[in-house]
């Protein structure tokens, strides 16, 4: 979701992020002379250097592995694109992005204050929340980045990330909005409303399942659902003991009320969203759901979805937010991973992830802020009739619940729902 600005007050704002750049330059440069405080810091008082420094490096970039569309894009588009910059890109594929921050964690609880082996992580929610609790990202970097001039720093939705503060910790990447799938040849009108989803929900029993939490799709469908009812029961942003205990237990009735219309009755659930969408491929379920509804046009057009396939989110809004890249302190090859994550948000590689038949994920960037070359090359998109562009996704988006709750909710789905009779 884009902010527009007056004109008249561009070159300030401009005036502005340039300064902020500046005193983020220095105080990386003051970083580095307090090692034990931040780490081995990157030796670089310039991006020039560090781009210089960043030469023959290799990156590992750990990121989830069952989104086929970001695993090619990665494969065919950022690494070759970096090893013009003299960078290789190793695609390390984690189960979940909770498997990288223990890595480090794990690193960091042996001493392990350089040589990481990991480099970059793509994460957001609970992840980057639990590593910034733990101080395992490196921070005060992102004024130096060339192409941190393209973003909108009054963005609220690049400022916190699940209610954390980003505090100049991490890189957006991408925009996401969590978003329902079905085959329009079957189901001619979709329900409007959450409601009115649960109801054709039972009345279609069979039809219809979500991957089991923690997956990162299932989890999304727990708090959907848990927004949805606070229509008329509000759920404070901020997680407490006391407000989970106020809120679960309606949650609980309402998914346990669901689990005899499920797939299999609710006795099993898909492993997560590629499972899901296997269910929905082979016409075992009606619907599959997504947070990145840009990628099921480059699933239709690899036959994995029918031509038929469109995308809805109901009227009463749904889950919003923005990936991002983050940097462990204690990184083996932090200059190529902060050129790296510099490089992704670049023009052309955010162009590359936006278009059709590519990965399709939504770009970051501010558009009125990018030359005019992007700015038409960008407005030239057309979003496919197989999903929805992002200005009606964001019509109805809601912000994410803060990271805190997801934890407390997961075991909470494991122990009140999945292993209820």
């Amino acid at each position: 979701m884009r902010i527009r600005m007056r004109h008249s007050g561009r070159r300030v704002k401009r005036a502005t992020v340039l300064a902020a750049g500046a005193a983020a330059a220095g105080l990386l440069t003051a970083a580095c002379s307090s090692p034990g405080t931040t780490g081995a810091e990157p030796p670089a008082k310039d991006w020039a250097q560090l781009r210089t420094a960043a030469k023959g490096q290799s990156v590992n970039l750990f990121m989830y592995g069952g989104d086929k569309g970001a695993n090619s894009y990665i494969d065919d588009e950022v690494a070759p694109a970096a090893k013009k910059l003299g960078i290789t890109v190793k695609r390390v594929p984690v189960a979940d992005t909770q498997d990288a921050v223990q890595k480090i964690l794990g690193d960091q609880r042996a001493g392990k204050d350089s040589g990481g082996a990991v480099d970059l992580v793509w994460v957001n929610g609970e992840n980057f929340r639990t590593g910034k609790q733990a101080d395992l990202w490196l921070c005060g970097y992102t004024g130096l980045m060339p192409n941190q001039k393209y973003l909108d720093s009054t963005d609220p939705t690049l400022t916190q990330d699940f209610g954390t503060p980003v505090d100049d910790c991490e890189t957006p990447w991408s925009r996401a909005q969590f978003a329902f799938v079905y085959d329009s040849a079957k189901l001619a009108d979709p329900p409007r409303t959450t409601a009115a989803l649960t109801e054709w929900i039972k009345q279609n029993p069979g039809r219809f399942t979500y991957p089991a939490p923690p997956d990162f799709t299932g989890s999304a469908f727990v708090r959907q659902i848990l927004l949805a009812r606070a229509q008329d029961e509000p759920v404070p942003p901020a997680y407490s003991k006391k407000a989970y205990e106020t809120v679960a237990p309606g949650l609980w009735k309402d998914l346990n009320a669901l689990k005899p219309a499920l797939w299999r009755q609710g006795a099993t659930y898909p492993k997560d969203q590629a499972a899901l969408n296997d269910l929905f491929a082979n016409g075992e379920v009606d619907m599959t759901m997504t947070y990145g509804p840009a990628e099921v046009p480059a699933l239709v057009d690899k036959g994995q979805f029918p031509p038929s396939t469109r995308v809805f989110v109901p009227e009463d809004g749904t889950l919003g937010n923005t990936s991002y890249l983050a940097v462990p302190k204690n990184a083996a090859h932090r200059e190529a991973a902060l050129v790296l994550s510099d490089l992704m948000l670049s023009p052309e590689l955010q162009y590359a992830k936006a278009r059709p038949g590519g990965w399709g994920a939504y770009t970051v960037l501010d558009q009125e802020r990018l030359p005019e070359q992007w700015r038409e090359k960008f407005a030239s998109l057309t979003t496919p009739e197989t999903t929805l562009p992002i200005e009606e996704l964001s019509r109805n988006a809601r912000p994410e619940l803060s990271g805190d709750w997801v934890g407390p909710l997961d075991k909470g789905w494991k122990q009140e729902v999945a292993s209820a009779p």
